[in-house]
């Protein structure tokens, strides 16, 4: 009883400094005194581009959503039936080899039963001309992808499970505290482990744009040591730009087709709004909400698995057992589905703010509106997608948002 009261203080203190930190860092009111506001799809598109975005976007949540319900399905029937502890009673070797092969057993069989929606998007968006990528490279970037998977899910179970033995009570701090330490180390080198994987990284060369942009990275005051160009045009034809990690692994990428197809002034804007993100410490923000969010996401999982009826519907005996791969996995994904509103929410404000910041920083309006018309074309985005999709799965504001954001900071500062 003791512990399951320490971890529910510890679920209810997570959610408290969760919700302080997401008051105080996250920007709310991207647009101060105003609102996002959403204009006239035809103010900026035709009638043909509305619908060209709206029939592709509509197949790509057709594909999209359902791969994302069979998984579900599959991760629930594995963990919370009693087949996860009849596929674990099948695997050799002690708990430390059980478990990294249970998480394979899981990511394969989910993998298997989801390809064929993977497939109908990957044909879906060759037949729409969003990728030049040949059928080949792109089972070898899924195999990569589904390898990293395991191996990160691995670590990761192998830390609950083992902490889980050795400090039979106090496993839930030791566990959420280990996990936030590998939110951090994960941010830190994702630049330069994981990003690797997938393209090739080059400086962008001497020139005008690249003055000019950290010309603007030193007014903005972001310590940027240089402008990485990701041979993305390889995998895809959609324009983007991100910044990852902070400290000494922060770096602004920029898509080599970006470069091509946009004219300089908004590339520069493009990697102005990166550069809005590593003015406010996005990543940091999101790093330390991400770890604030394993240290009570552990506490709610020592609950669940603490609870007898789960125990006896599963045959799993609690956290050092390693047939519990399949319900914390089954627990992990439904949690994640739960809370994509309000990851997504934090997510959308910080993209606004750093829309603000572009604009603010180059004085462009027209150029910015110009921009993101040219990269809604490219991407095929819905100008108006429903808003029970923009809610749970819309990272960045709508289309239509942003572009009309330079004249909802008109009308704000009115």
């Amino acid at each position: 009883m003791t512990e399951r009261r320490t971890a529910l203080a510890v679920v209810l203190a997570g959610a408290a400094v969760f919700v302080l930190v997401a008051a105080q860092t996250v920007p709310w009111d991207p647009v101060p005194g105003g609102a996002l506001s959403a204009p006239d799809a035809g103010r900026y598109f035709t009638a043909a581009e509305i619908a060209r975005g709206e029939d592709f976007s509509l197949w790509a949540r057709v594909w999209g959503w359902s791969s994302l319900l069979v998984s579900l399905l599959v991760l629930g029937i594995l963990g919370f039936t009693r087949a996860g502890r009849g596929l674990v009673d099948r695997l050799p070797g002690r708990w430390w080899v059980q478990v990294p092969l249970a998480v394979a057993a899981v990511e394969v069989i989910a993998r298997v039963v989801t390809l064929p929606f993977a497939v109908a998007l990957r044909r879906h968006v060759l037949d729409y001309g969003l990728s030049n990528q040949a059928w080949a490279a792109y089972a070898v970037d899924l195999v990569k992808s589904e390898a990293l998977d395991v191996a990160v899910t691995s670590l990761v179970m192998l830390v609950l499970v083992g902490t889980a033995r050795r400090w039979p009570r106090a496993w839930p701090a030791v566990a959420g505290a280990a996990l936030a330490v590998l939110v951090l180390l994960g941010s830190l080198v994702y630049p330069l482990l994981v990003e690797p994987l997938f393209n090739s990284f080059t400086p962008l060369a001497d020139g005008p744009l690249r003055t000019r942009i950290l010309d603007l990275a030193e007014q903005e005051g972001v310590d940027v040591d240089d402008v990485l160009v990701a041979d993305a045009s390889r995998r895809t034809t959609t324009l983007n730009a991100y910044v990852s990690g902070f400290g000494g692994t922060r770096r602004v990428v920029v898509y080599d087709n970006l470069l091509e197809e946009l004219t300089p002034a908004q590339a520069r804007l493009v990697i102005a709004h990166e550069l809005g993100h590593a003015k406010n410490r996005d990543v940091v923000t999101g790093t330390a909400l991400a770890g604030v969010g394993a240290v009570a996401g552990v506490a709610l999982l020592a609950l669940l698995l603490d609870s007898g009826r789960l125990r006896r519907r599963t045959g799993t005996s609690g956290p050092t057992d390693p047939s519990a791969v399949f319900l914390v996995l089954a627990l992990v994904a439904v949690g994640s589905f739960v809370v994509s509103p309000v990851q997504n929410t934090v997510s959308r404000a910080f993209e606004a703010r750093a829309d603000r910041v572009s604009i603010q920083a180059t004085g462009a309006d027209a150029t910015f509106v110009q921009m993101q018309r040219r990269l809604a074309l490219t991407s095929l985005a819905d100008p108006s997608p429903p808003w029970l999709s923009q809610l749970w799965f819309g990272s960045h504001p709508t289309v239509l948002q942003r572009a009309g954001l330079p004249e909802s900071l008109r009308e704000a500062e009115r």
